[in-house]
């Protein structure tokens, strides 16, 4: 999901034309604003029909733009231009209602989320004070990032690209107006055209990074920075301008229409809404069907509460899928805009319009403390809450016990033994010196197996480290976050492809150079054969809602096919793993909220959609393990039996998350391992039920 937070300057629209230097009010830009703003709360409660709603962000970076750049090189054409001033209207314009959200939403935090979700909304509470979000949601996009549907300031990103913008962007206008006055229009078209080159670059590269960022981003604001210096004289015919605000509606709205969550996005695709809104923008319709429209008062009051109106959208979504634990219906998505406007309404009158222009009471001295107080006070119960790891003593005690599997990780599933996706853990020249986490027993030089493959056989390595204790043996461990042991295998691109290509040549080398005799091979087989985990993974879980069966299978079945081959040639033996079923819930979260409001803890999916979601990767494995006569070991049947899957053993969760097994529901698994270091040759296939 695309998500965005919508900044709005200071309206009344007062936009001071550079050199004539009169203000006037442009109802039209309110109205553009309303046209940004519905279909953004729209798309996000999930009403249908709005698939491209997300672009409001794009509309809102042009004209805020335009209207800041008409402001400030305005007052520096009357030499009036003050950077004091410049802030205080920002901090009158912006702290009021974004604190009034903040402090909302860490009281709804507080109350209803789980310690790890506390913590990362801690970060992004601190973050958001600071207006570093967009840099603070870039950096947590990694491997083990809790999902975006969970994150109530997710959409104060935006606010932080416009601030920090902001920062720099008057710096700039007063720099180029004393030394290069004459190519300050030149310098920032060079600008726009460098940004923009960059972010359709890294669109199809790091597409979070072009999301997010704010040198991916600045194009879209100078776009509207440039119009405010009239380089193109408006029209003078009323009917030309009204046919380019006519276009401008409907280049905005093939947007908002047209474009899905798949759409490469920002890159070229956001040309069509940046050009939109500033054709509509520069052509300052007063009559005909567009200007009028635009000048209607319902969508010119819909804009001028647009800043409090995305402000407390977001997390009222948010909160409202925290307590209901499922996707918002029909039904609940309209109470909760409707919900969103009322309260929009309210924010636009009682917090923020009484900080506003001269009639406010608080000076300039008082504002900037105040401002401070509450960014310091903001910070520092960001911190408070991430040194106590998510407060966990505010939950009842059976309620802290159940959310403890959240952190029964093994040495296996964490840096220094697994590589995780931000490079720490083992070495490439570490992987081919053998350097690795020893499994089993210790003190043997020679190694009798090796364990290979991603996250999942973190988890489930404590198993295969049990019955190597039992039965004497020494092994090394070799896992990486979202690389499976499928060599050259050519999958669909997901993070870092080069870094997993590398992990498993070096990994390969190993078994080649020491002559290791046994692999385990174990991935997350579902996700890769079908290319997709399970939709709303993390938030809620729909069994109705179909799991992803599309057979993306070719390049694993090669891969898997020719690094079988070459180890069976080279004389080592094969275990494949079954992987354990997808649970859909963080299921520490799940059952924990489950326990806490007295509801039933039996949360698993049911069998049939279990069954549904493995028979590919099983038919594969099963296939391939006949052909290379390696051996199979299934730990679905001990989690799943009689046509139920398990959620919990003694009343704890057997997951840390949505697929990961807890250490010590590993441990218990160790059974299912003993028969393949007694007797390889004999066991071709090992189940639960062995």
């Amino acid at each position: 999901m695309n998500l965005i937070v919508l900044r709005d300057s200071p309206p009344p629209e007062l936009v001071r034309q550079p050199i004539p230097g009169h203000f006037r009010y442009r109802a039209d830009i309110d109205g553009l604003r309303a046209l940004a703003i519905l279909p953004v709360v729209l798309y996000h409660a999930g009403i249908p029909g709005f698939s491209g709603g997300f672009v409001g962000v794009d509309v809102f970076f042009v004209i805020s733009g335009f209207l800041m750049a008409s402001l400030i090189s305005g007052e520096i054409a009357g030499d009036d231009f003050s950077i004091l001033r410049f802030y205080e209207r920002r901090i009158r314009r912006i702290f009021p209602a974004l604190f009034a959200v903040l402090a909302a939403s860490s009281v709804a935090a507080w109350l209803l989320l789980m310690p790890v979700e506390l913590e990362y909304f801690a970060r992004s509470l601190r973050a958001a004070a600071l207006f570093t979000s967009n840099i603070q949601f870039e950096k947590e996009s990694g491997y083990f990032d809790i999902g975006a549907q969970m994150k109530p300031l997710l959409h104060t990103w935006s606010l932080a690209v416009e601030e920090q913008f902001y920062i720099l962007f008057p710096l700039l206008l007063v720099a180029l107006s004393r030394f290069a006055r004459r190519y300050m229009v030149p310098i920032l078209l060079g600008l726009l055209i460098v940004s923009f080159a960059a972010s359709a670059w890294m669109v199809f590269r790091t597409p979070t990074a072009a999301f997010y960022l704010l040198q991916f981003r600045a194009w879209e604001l100078l776009l509207g920075a440039l119009l405010a210096f009239n380089v193109i004289p408006r029209p003078a015919r009323p009917v030309v301008r009204e046919a380019l605000a006519a276009l401008g509606i409907v280049l905005i709205a093939l947007a908002v229409f047209g474009f899905t969550d798949h759409t490469p996005f920002p890159g070229p695709a956001a040309l069509l809404p940046c050009l939109g809104a500033a054709l509509v923008i520069y052509a300052g319709a007063e009559y005909g069907l567009a200007g009028r429209a635009l000048r209607a008062r319902p969508l010119v009051f819909v804009g001028l509460i647009s800043y409090s109106l995305y402000l407390w959208h977001w997390p009222i979504i948010v909160f409202s899928r925290e307590v209901s634990g499922r996707e918002l219906s029909l039904v609940q998505g309209g109470l909760i805009v409707f919900a969103s406007l009322v309260f929009a309404a309210l924010s636009w009158r009682f917090v923020e319009r009484p900080f506003r222009g001269r009639s406010s009471r608080l000076g300039r001295r008082s504002l900037f403390a105040a401002a401070a107080v509450v960014m310091v006070a903001m910070v520092g119960f960001g911190n408070y809450v991430i040194r106590d790891s998510g407060v966990p003593g505010r939950l009842p005690t059976d309620v802290q016990k159940v959310y403890a599997a959240t952190y029964d990780i093994s040495r296996f599933g964490v840096p220094p033994c697994f590589a995780d996706s931000d490079t720490t853990g083992p070495s490439l020249s570490d992987i081919r010196a053998g350097k690795l986490c020893p499994l089993g027993v210790d003190g043997s030089s020679t190694p009798a197996f090796l364990v290979w493959g991603d996250s999942h056989s973190g988890a489930m390595s404590p198993a295969i480290d049990g019955a190597a204790k039992q039965a004497g043996v020494s092994g090394l461990f070799a896992g990486h976050a979202s690389c499976p042991p499928l060599p050259d295998a050519q999958l669909p691109v997901h993070g870092d492809v080069k870094r997993c290509d590398d992990f498993n040549a070096a990994v390969r080398d190993l078994v080649t150079s020491r002559h290791i005799p046994l692999v385990f091979l174990i991935a997350y087989w579902p996700k890769y054969v079908h290319d997709a985990e399970l939709p709303k993974e993390g938030v809620y879980f729909d069994p109705s809602v179909p799991p992803p069966l599309q057979d993306k299978s070719a390049p694993v079945t090669a891969s898997l096919d020719r690094l079988m081959a070459e180890l069976t040639r080279q004389g080592t033996k094969i275990v494949l793993v079954m992987d354990v079923p997808e649970m859909g819930h963080y299921m520490p979260e799940a059952i924990a909220k489950a326990v806490m409001t007295h509801t039933s803890t039996d949360v698993a999916p049911p069998w049939n959609y279990v069954a549904r979601r493995q028979v590919l990767s099983r038919a594969i494995l099963t296939r391939l393990a006949a052909k290379y006569g390696a051996t199979i070991v299934d730990p679905l049947p001990a989690i799943c039996h009689d046509g139920h899957c398990d959620a919990t053993q003694d009343g704890m969760p057997l997951y840390k998350d949505a697929d990961h097994i807890t250490a010590a529901a590993s441990r218990r698994l160790s059974y299912l391992f003993s028969p393949v270091f007694v007797a390889p040759e004999r066991t071709r296939s090992l189940s639960g039920n062995s």
